[in-house]
């Protein structure tokens, strides 16, 4: 990801005030980051060749100090090696700082058709299971064809190579794993993206993920190989309010036209592969995870906008398919990537009283590669995951934790929320859903998608009179999950099609200290102060499009005003519900921008017109005989 102009100054501002006061004028400037790795690494570039013919274009950075030899660490992107020049230098190396210091061959490559390498993009290539001659390449292939070519013509390697990316990295280094070459002896496969219709970045529940896709694919573009690409301008969206400019859009294939005048076919594939067909499917890298021979450790964070179904399935498929391969999983209180560029103490407005990303980087990633690649330090824990609430790092054998035992959270008249099923019989809520006035998904206005939205207060969405609310009484004691949460409803609609989002939250108590830099009263002149009592932290949200409710390949119109259930799974977690405060489930029917709106009639969304969207009248069955809930994994109390 590049930084922006304003994330520049603040950091050369925040540079210039940690400098000591006295004798600045007389102190030397500090040496650029970049000098550390030209003075200690030697730049070379290869275009390697791969079975097939083509070149992929490679930067390697070797240690000048040969007095050892080392191991490679690997990283391929469809974002760019740059800076490409051999005299051109990257101002960093490796996953984190202290790799650099320790001594890596460090290689990164353009994936086959970006940038400067050759051949044809497609994204998430499919694997190929059974490869019938040199032209039948995938990711597995590149790799293991690119570790071939690096142990012959890099010198004082160890013959021991490694593999770390994030996001669309980490999906290469996932399908680097498949018949891994008997060189690469360690994976990390972080926030990979693994099956897009199933949870990662492009659908969620059936339902398309409208403002995070669509912001990606205003300039992730293909391009002719090999080239850089033109410097174009940013897209600009005319309004800084993402609500306003997608509610007039319209139609995703109106955006497409419009604003994208359906040039970009990676984003056209999008939208028009809206089930779970072979397009989808045949991109499910999970399902090939098979003969990985390498230790794997896996990682993700609890808040990842885009890619948090991928890494549990990145693990439990190498578990399930490779028994005796090293096997380990890390997931920590992180957004996208921020184990590697932040501090991890914090999200929005929620604390976690720890630098955990910079623990991740020195205690846990660093260790992994180490051990694996020059035999130093012990292995990794099976799984080693940051508690929420109690703001904890917790050691399991395995996961979920074997400890967990599901129970559910039953949904109840007058908006009771309880452990305890209902023993009211006919009890039913009820709400007008309006696709032209669907519900934010979150308070304030944005052009994009805020990283933080995923711990974001809610009880602006509980005032609202087209989302439910059920809360649980004042905990008495602690409630810990521990694994994924599944929704199980009873609903009806008006309508022959509609989205039940759901989502859980911690309510704080009322008298939960506010920040103590912020100032409360009337004398509140410039941002409003930051009242925690009574917040309404979301932990999941997820939305599930009742069409998909038996099939995700053919989906069925609802009979309107008939009782079906609809059952899904949002991905893991793990918070403790701390003693004082309550639990709470919302339910709703849209979630826009982030989610496209449902027309509420049985049509082709991508395709659908103004006269298709209608009101809805939604129904959800909390009574005996007809119960709704959340299953949830409980971990017993010590």
């Amino acid at each position: 990801m590049r930084k922006t102009e304003t994330q520049i100054l603040v950091t050369l501002v925040a540079m210039f005030f940690t400098l000591p006061t006295a004798g600045i004028a007389q102190q030397k400037p500090a040496a650029p980051a970049e000098d550390y790795v030209k003075a200690h690494y030697t730049k070379y570039e290869y275009r390697i060749p791969m079975r097939g013919g083509k070149k992929l274009f490679t930067s390697v950075y070797v240690p000048k100090n040969a007095s050892e030899p080392y191991p490679i660490l690997m990283d391929r992107t469809p974002y760019s090696v740059a800076p490409y020049g051999e005299d051109q230098y990257k101002s960093s190396l490796g996953p984190s700082d202290e790799f650099e210091k320790a001594g890596y061959i460090f290689v990164y490559q353009d994936v086959r058709g970006r940038f400067l390498s050759e051949g044809e993009f497609v994204e998430m290539h499919p694997h190929i299971d059974v490869k019938k001659g040199p032209q039948d390449v995938d990711d597995a292939s590149d790799t293991y064809d690119t570790i071939e070519y690096l142990l012959k013509h890099v010198p004082n390697n160890n013959g021991k190579v490694g593999i770390w990316g994030i996001s669309y990295p980490g999906f290469y280094t996932s399908a680097s794993m498949i018949d891994s070459h008997p060189a690469l002896k360690a994976c990390s496969p972080q926030a990979p993206m693994t099956d897009l219709f199933q949870g990662d970045d492009s659908y969620h529940g059936g339902a398309f993920m409208l403002s995070a896709s669509f912001g990606f694919y205003t300039f992730f573009k293909p391009f002719p190989e090999p080239s850089l690409p033109p410097r174009e301008p940013s897209f600009q969206f005319s309004t800084p309010d993402s609500y306003e400019f997608y509610l007039n859009a319209g139609s995703l294939s109106n955006l497409n036209k419009t604003y994208l005048q359906g040039k970009n076919r990676l984003f056209t594939d999008q939208i028009s592969h809206d089930t779970y067909d072979s397009y989808w499917q045949q991109r499910d890298l999970s399902r090939h995870l098979k003969n990985v021979k390498c230790a794997v450790m896996t990682v993700g964070g609890w808040f990842d906008a885009e890619d948090l179904s991928g890494p549990f399935k990145v693990y439990h498929a190498v578990e399930h398919n490779n028994p005796g391969t090293p096997n380990a999983l890390v997931i920590g209180p992180w957004v996208h990537g921020g184990w590697a560029r932040s501090e991890g103490d914090h999200l929005g407005d929620v604390q976690f009283n720890a630098k955990t990303a910079e623990f991740f980087r020195a205690n846990l990633q660093f260790p992994f590669f180490e051990h694996y690649l020059k035999g130093k330090g012990e292995a990794p824990a099976e799984a080693e995951v940051f508690e929420t609430g109690t703001n904890v790092w917790r050691k399991y054998a395995s996961w979920p934790p074997k400890a967990a035992q599901a129970k559910m959270l039953y949904l109840r008249a007058g908006g009771k929320l309880s452990f305890d099923p209902p023993t009211e019989s006919g009890s039913v809520d009820e709400y007008v859903s309006d696709p032209a006035h669907p519900v934010p998904f979150v308070s304030y206005t944005t052009d994009t998608v805020p990283q933080r939205y995923m711990v974001d207060d809610q009880r602006f969405a509980s005032r609202r009179t087209d989302v439910l609310v059920y809360q649980s009484d004042v905990l008495e004691e602690d409630v810990t999950i521990a694994g994924p949460v599944s929704p199980k409803l009873k609903v009806a609609s008006s309508g022959t099609d509609s989205d039940f989002v759901v989502k859980l939250i911690d309510v704080y108590p009322n008298d939960y200290p506010d920040p103590e830099e912020d100032m409360v009263g009337k004398r509140v002149l410039s941002a409003p102060p930051l009242r925690m009592g009574g917040y309404q932290q979301l932990l999941r949200g997820e939305p599930m499009r009742a069409k998909f409710r038996n099939s995700w390949e053919k989906p069925e119109p609802l009979s309107p005003g008939k009782m079906t259930e609809l059952d899904f799974t949002m991905p893991d977690l793990n918070h403790t519900f701390r003693k004082g405060h309550r639990i709470m489930v919302q339910v709703q029917s849209s979630w826009f921008p982030l989610v496209d709106r449902n027309p509420q009639s049985f049509v082709d969304i991508p395709n659908a017109r103004p006269e298709d969207f209608h009101k809805a009248t939604e129904q959800i069955f909390v009574g005996k005989g007809s119960a709704s809930g959340v299953e949830v994994m409980v971990l017993p109390q010590p």
